[in-house]
């Protein structure tokens, strides 16, 4: 996830507000109430047993978990360590059967390996943006990764048309040339979910549609979360031709200020992991939960939600177990 918050509400769209709540302009209204994140929050009964279900689910492993490791001080382009990215793994390995990465350069491109020993399966990105140089330095540590049996799914580019990187025409020759290059891995892109309505041409390029749903940032309330996400999954099946349809990100902060009626706060990310969860239980849906680890450096890009993701945090101590 890598966003400006009002580029995404502003062109996503609003769903009706609930009877409990009113919308502005097609958004969420704003919250009567702040985020509360501070330790008397896990301190009540509620909590407890909220903090006892997650442990549970945690346990029980999810499907799969986004995977950054990046550690404080660090960001994109600096180089991350073997020794680093084997240490988070390592932490993450028994709860989770998948990872999803986000870039084959700069020594990410060790993840997929990595993690291949460790027994996880991998969702491996490119990360594409305006650089050409960068983009094809991505695509080619992209097909080494696969290529070497490192990749069981490949994503080219994520959030491009939404960050409007680059143009249909472009992304959709990046995807074609790693399907050329690949021709017996699925190959898909990310992005938020309405954008594959909006460009039918890059839905079909791809063999998998992996859709970026997050209720948080188009100011919809914890409550109503995970039926308006079900909303952006359903949407991205319409349109999907029966082509597998993988939510590649979702998730909820605990801390930072509210974006319209979604309010950051401990119960609400414990609670909206678990309706997750949940609903990807009883449906058998693949859902990549974003994210693994707290990441600091987000905060210059989105806010003080940014860095505030994770499962774990940045120092890689749980937050919930």
């Amino acid at each position: 996830m890598s966003r400006n918050p009002k580029q995404f509400i502003s062109t996503a769209g609003g769903w009706p507000a609930s009877s409990a709540t009113t919308a502005k302009g097609g958004l969420w209204s704003a919250s009567p109430y702040e985020a509360i994140a501070d330790a008397t929050e896990l301190a009540s009964a509620v909590a407890l047993e909220l903090l006892k279900e997650v442990q549970c689910t945690l346990l029980k492993t999810t499907h799969g978990m986004c995977f950054s490791p990046y550690l404080e001080g660090q960001s994109p382009g600096d180089h991350v360590s073997e020794q680093q990215i084997r240490d988070r793994l390592t932490t993450i390995r028994p709860y989770t059967r998948w990872i999803r990465t986000f870039s084959c350069t700069d020594g990410h491109e060790q993840t997929p390996r990595i993690a291949h020993e460790l027994g996880l399966k991998t969702l491996v990105g490119a990360w594409l943006g305006t650089d050409e140089t960068i983009n094809a330095r991505e695509i080619a540590g992209l097909i080494e990764v696969a290529r070497a049996g490192h990749a069981d799914l490949v994503a080219v580019g994520n959030e491009v048309l939404l960050r409007e990187d680059m143009s249909e025409d472009v992304l959709i020759s990046y995807i074609r040339q790693v399907k050329e290059a690949l021709p017996e891995i699925q190959v898909g892109y990310v992005d938020a979910y309405y954008l594959f309505e909006k460009h039918p041409q890059v839905t079909a390029a791809c063999d998998v549609l992996l859709t970026n749903c997050y209720p948080f940032w188009e100011g919809c309330p914890r409550e109503e979360a995970i039926a308006y996400m079900q909303s952006m999954f359903r949407r991205t099946q319409a349109v999907a031709a029966g082509k597998r349809v993988i939510i590649s990100e979702t998730g909820w902060p605990h801390v930072g200020t509210p974006f319209h009626g979604a309010v950051p706060s401990i119960h609400g990310a414990m609670q909206y992991f678990l309706d997750t969860c949940a609903w990807a239980d009883t449906e058998q849906l693949e859902i990549f939960y974003f994210s693994a680890f707290d990441e600091a450096w987000k905060v210059g890009a989105e806010g003080d939600v940014g860095a505030y993701w994770g499962l774990w945090d940045k120092d890689g101590r749980p937050k919930f177990l």
